[in-house]
């Protein structure tokens, strides 16, 4: 919206109140509409639909009430029951007179929220304040605006529970912008809450004033800009409702500080959010799903593509039920890991650009593709007119009709939560017949396991890796940043939980891993939670270690320390003739030391006897431990597709046939 619109249809006050709503909620769904190409009836676009009616939910009732001539009546009953629900204890009489701060608090608490992750401002202080008065709302004071939105969006992918974060207008808002990218691109459920300037100062540019619902428009499933206190209850209600329902996503509520200091007559939201347009599951085609089985049983090489998807819906269960049944192999995308487990004899790896041999090449051999919860993604199928060329059907499984036939064709499409597809096929499935193309699949992860050259002189990040799995079992929530050091764990730490993965996939977001790992520890205090991150992204959000450190959350981090922006390097050096340009790390800072000024213990460790050591030390530490392992900077992760070829044209570190 132009700041000129903004502060003419600030100045117009209540009377055209709902109308700016109607218009603010039309132009966001447009916007998104247009953003991902869609006719309109996508889930996430499907609020667009219900702002166009140009009605709102309460005008809508009284214009059906008043034309049947029972207004008056109508008015008498609901009296009558107001009065009987008094009696009844379901509220007072006379409703109890409170600010939209207040309200909001009361709205959070009661959709379940554990804690807010937070840094506040002036036009925030209306909601700090009321937190003074409350004891059992829990708020966590972030050091970085970023910091919050990513331990908010750690604690919604551990738990599965709605990750809420809030900050002050203008730059505290701005500031929250990559971390709503980050969770809107790997479809998680937060609700973002910023405070704005009073609406009278809206379009005149005043002090830290900035249009944070406009700027979010392209990466928020939906916003809310309050006018009303009166609203709130409703609004917090369909925020959490819409966020986590469906293809979920970040939900933003912005709130001008007039309208949170703003004093009405409180009413609890309804118990059912009724959004207009809007349906998050469609209901599952059983005709669909028929051919799906029909596909299978047909098929001589058929692979189960996994995405984040069957992670977001608690699908682990039916997807090792449906592979069980079918036979068919497994392959899981990195937002994937976890929900098939690593042990299990179909799991054939992680495919795509830093993918496992046998789990590329079984996509490029097979002659049926079941994508499930994935969204063929640019990393995952590389370069698009080679992906999977002998396959003869593709079918897909999917929440969001907008990601069907989007990157790649498909002919058998499954729309609905996949936890309720895979029930539906799970009644039929039936074994395929493909024990040849199993026994071809076996034989090429014998052949190709992921290896490297161990050493005895040098530490070897991909041995630091598999020293975390071995002593933690396994068992441990594990985030990361995003370099080298992601892959390797991908590689080597072998995922058999959903949801025990938490790392950036479709922004890849560096100073993601660590504040991330904040909000899983908060989410899951009785799990181990270990940060892995690279000296680069460990640089770009340090200051939460100050969080750790007070609060005392035995977060262990781990730093990968190359010396070098890793990834970059190994691009550079495999693409661009070594020409290595700006990504020099040495020499500063000591991590160690960083972590002792913030109050934290530090280990380090050069060599495999002391990484034993210090990393035990660090498990039998019950407080948060910095631990840095010296790596060498020329290590590289393999296997590796070059962009602009296809899946089977792998670079395999000097370990295969089939080097680029």
């Amino acid at each position: 919206m132009k700041r000129m619109e903004w502060m003419e249809q600030a100045e117009l006050g209540t009377q055209d109140e709902q109308a700016e709503q109607t218009s603010m909620e039309a132009m966001d769904g447009q916007v998104r509409a247009q953003r991902l190409g869609l006719d309109g009836q996508a889930e996430r676009a499907g609020l667009a639909e219900q702002a166009g009616k140009g009605t709102t939910e309460r005008e809508g009732q009284a214009e059906r009430a008043e034309p049947s001539g029972q207004s008056e009546q109508a008015g008498e009953t609901d009296e009558t029951e107001r009065c009987s629900a008094a009696a009844s204890g379901e509220y007072p009489l006379e409703p109890e007179t409170i600010t939209g701060s207040e309200a909001l608090l009361r709205g959070l608490l009661a959709e379940g929220v554990e804690c807010v992750f937070g840094y506040p401002g002036g036009s925030a202080l209306n909601i700090y304040d009321a937190m003074t008065d409350n004891p059992d709302f829990k708020h966590l004071l972030a050091r970085h605006e970023q910091g919050a939105v990513h331990a908010a969006d750690g604690y919604a992918r551990s738990t599965g529970k709605v990750g809420v974060c809030l900050a002050t207008s203008g730059p505290g808002a701005a500031n929250l912008v990559t971390g709503i990218a980050t969770a809107y691109m790997d479809s998680v459920p937060l609700v973002v809450i910023t405070a704005n300037v009073p609406t009278g100062l809206i379009g005149t540019d005043a002090f830290q004033e900035a249009d944070i619902v406009g700027i979010t428009m392209p990466i928020t499933k939906h916003s809310y800009f309050v006018r009303d206190a009166v609203d709130l209850p409703r609004i917090v209600r369909e925020a959490f409702y819409v966020a986590n329902s469906g293809r979920k996503g970040p939900v933003l509520i912005d709130i001008p500080k007039d309208v949170s200091n703003q004093r009405f007559a409180y009413r609890p939201a309804e118990d059912e959010p009724r959004v207009r347009g809007y349906e998050p599951a469609p209901a599952v085609d059983p005709g669909e799903v028929e051919r799906l089985l029909g596909a299978i049983a047909a098929a001589e090489r058929p692979v189960i593509i996994a995405g984040g998807g069957v992670v977001y819906a608690d699908a682990s269960a039916e997807l090792l039920a449906f592979a069980e049944q079918t036979r068919v192999p497994v392959v899981t995308t990195l937002l994937g890991l976890g929900g098939f487990a690593s042990s299990h004899e179909l799991w054939l790896g992680m495919p795509g650009h830093h993918g496992e041999y046998a789990a590329n090449m079984a996509i490029q051999r097979a002659d049926l593709l079941v994508a499930i919860g994935a969204r063929f993604d640019d990393r995952v199928t590389m370069k698009l007119d080679g992906f999977a060329p002998l396959a003869k059907t593709i079918a897909h499984i999917d929440i969001d009709p907008a990601e069907v036939g989007k990157n790649v064709r498909t002919d058998i499409v499954c729309i609905g939560d996949v936890k309720d597809v895979l029930r539906l096929a799970n009644e039929a499935a039936k074994p395929a017949r493909s024990e040849a193309w199993r026994a071809e699949l076996r034989a090429n992860k014998a052949a190709y396991p992921l290896r490297y050259r161990d050493s005895e002189t040098e530490l070897k990040p991909q041995f630091v890796i598999e020293l975390i799995h071995e002593t933690t079992g396994g068992d441990a929530i594990v985030t990361t940043d995003v370099g080298q050091h992601q892959m390797w764990t991908a590689h080597y730490y072998k995922f058999n939980r959903p949801r025990s993965l938490i790392t950036s996939g479709g922004m890849g977001t560096m100073g993601f891993g660590f504040p991330s790992a904040i909000g899983a520890q908060l989410g899951n205090p009785g799990r181990l939670v270990v940060s892995i991150n690279g000296d680069g992204g460990m640089q770009m959000c340090a200051q939460e270690m100050a969080v750790c450190a007070i609060h005392h959350i035995p977060v262990k981090i781990v730093v990968i320390n190359n010396q070098v922006l890793g990834m970059v390097k190994q691009q550079q050096e495999i693409m661009y003739e070594r020409r290595y340009s700006q990504i020099d790390l040495a020499g500063s800072p000591d991590f160690v030391k960083l972590a002792e000024a913030y109050g934290i213990k530090g280990l380090r460790a050069s060599t495999k006897a002391e990484a034993r050591q210090v990393w035990r030390e660090a498990l039998d530490t019950p407080a948060p431990v910095l631990v840095e392992f010296k790596v060498p900077m020329d290590e590289n992760v393999y296997p590796m597709v070059v962009a602009g070829t296809t899946l089977d044209r792998m670079i395999l570190g000097g370990f295969g046939e089939h080097e680029a």
